[in-house]
């Protein structure tokens, strides 16, 4: 087992993180790959962060975490949108959701 610090752009706190989701390896996170590991991010209470989300593609591809830009960027976010409304907006109503958007939703808590 590598550990998930040997992978570029992971740091202690996203490491931990991580680790929090079940994700205690690096290579158990190569093999989900970043949109299924960020869906079991936001499965366990994490919040949201496009930032975060492409940082996590970037990590896996070895690339610098301020290399996304342009139409890779977009493509990107467009994903990162889907899978919040998928794993972290589910039965908010409209409200709510503008509520999350400025920090005021709690974060649910991670399954026991």
């Amino acid at each position: 087992m590598t550990a998930l610090e040997t992978i570029r752009n992971i740091g202690p706190a996203v490491a931990g993180s991580l680790r929090a989701a079940g994700i205690m390896d690096a290579e158990t996170l190569y093999a989900l790959g970043a949109d299924a590991a960020y869906a079991r991010l936001l499965a366990t209470g994490e919040r949201p962060h496009f930032i975060g989300y492409y940082v996590l593609h970037m990590a896996l591809q070895g690339r610098p975490w301020n290399d996304c830009k342009g139409a890779e960027k977009d493509a990107l976010r467009a994903q990162f949108d889907a899978l919040k409304a998928r794993y972290h907006d589910t039965g908010h109503s409209e409200m709510e959701r503008i509520l999350d958007q400025i920090g005021v939703i709690p974060r649910k808590r991670p399954p026991a």
